[in-house]
């Protein structure tokens, strides 16, 4: 059994890790730290899982994390950069929902995140958690960075367009129009995240600036093998539900590929990826599909055989854009098949 200690379980992102490893065949659930609810069963704060988690909350200071197999951080930005030389000198493998770990340059992290980055011989070995694009890489690693939830989508509905020898697109005028439910802000106290500011309301924000942008451009640009340079307009939103992503992004085709089978190429890019579905050609898929699941689909439209291709993509930002891929991670890190414990149907209604 792989022994799993978390970091900061008393968010969202962690509440799901807890959910899905308290049912995974192969992890035993060993440690659970937060500092402001030391002392708290689990249960307490989330009744919903009495009977399945019979985790205290401890303190970080007085917790053995490195008596773990592996730790996960559901922590604010800058916590797991702090605690992983000591975890990885024990042996122990981390893996980060946070930013820590999710840049390859420095100074792009202290420009977003408004931190420096203590550990960058660490990051330099960080492998980038999108298993769909770093599969192979990820099962060797010591430490892994998560993707953020809007780059999840955002990268694999452009993954197979930009794995191409040669440019089939306009990659510097690549568009993302992103919606989120509530859940993506994180488990806190906010004006703008109360019903009554969310409800019955549908906003744009972060629009002259997202610290998702960067990170997405990043690993667009790994795609090609950083041999060619790419422009993205993100235009991230807040929709009034919970959770899920609905990602609609376009792509201007280059006159030479406009009689491309793309649901071809789609179906082929993604043939052996368990989380991936290609739906078929002229599908909307819809938030609720993939709903407390770790599956994310893809739907292509080419309206009027134009120069655009329009990719719809969704997911649950809990799951595949947080818990679930790092799940996933675990599971290769570990030498198991990757859908190991994750093989839920999406909930509905």
């Amino acid at each position: 059994m792989i022994k799993v200690g978390i970091v900061g379980g008393t968010g969202y992102t962690g509440v799901e890790l807890l959910r899905l490893l308290s049912a995974h065949p192969k992890a035993h659930l060993a440690a659970i730290t937060s500092r402001n609810e030391s002392g708290m069963p689990v249960a307490k704060m989330y009744p919903s899982l009495r009977g399945l988690v019979d985790l205290t909350f401890s303190s970080p200071d007085e917790t053995q994390l490195t008596e773990c197999d592996v730790v996960f951080f559901a922590t604010p930005h800058g916590v797991a950069m702090e605690q992983a030389p000591a975890l990885l000198a024990a042996g122990v493998k981390v893996i980060d929902l946070a930013a820590d770990f999710r840049f390859q340059d420095t100074a792009v992290f202290q420009q977003w995140y408004n931190m420096p980055h203590s550990q960058p011989e660490i990051l330099a070995e960080a492998v980038y958690g999108l298993p769909e694009i770093n599969r192979e890489a990820i099962k060797t690693a010591r430490i892994v960075g998560l993707p953020g939830c809007y780059p999840t989508t955002v990268q694999l509905g452009y993954a197979p367009l930009l794995r191409q020898g040669k440019p089939i697109i306009d990659e510097s005028r690549l568009i993302a129009d992103c919606k989120s439910g509530t859940s993506g802000a994180g488990r806190r106290a906010e004006v703008s995240m109360l019903m009554a500011e969310t409800s019955d309301n549908f906003r744009a924000y972060g629009v002259s600036g997202h610290r998702h942008q960067p990170e997405i451009v990043q690993g667009l640009k790994a795609i090609t093998q950083n041999r060619r340079e790419i422009g993205l307009t993100f235009v991230p939103h807040l929709t009034p539900m919970i959770r899920g992503i609905h990602s609609t992004l376009y792509a201007t085709l280059l006159p030479e590929a406009r009689d491309m089978d793309f649901q071809t190429l789609y179906e082929n890019h993604y043939r052996a990826d368990p989380f991936v579905d290609v739906m078929p050609a002229g599908s909307h898929p819809d938030t609720r599909s993939v709903r407390g699941s770790n599956y994310l689909r893809i739907a292509l439209h080419h309206p009027g055989n134009s120069d655009m291709l329009i990719i719809l993509v969704v997911e649950d930002n809990l799951i595949k854009g947080a818990a679930g891929q790092g799940v996933q991670c675990m599971n290769l890190m570990f030498g198991l098949d990757e859908t190991t414990g994750l093989l839920h149907a999406p909930v509905v209604p």
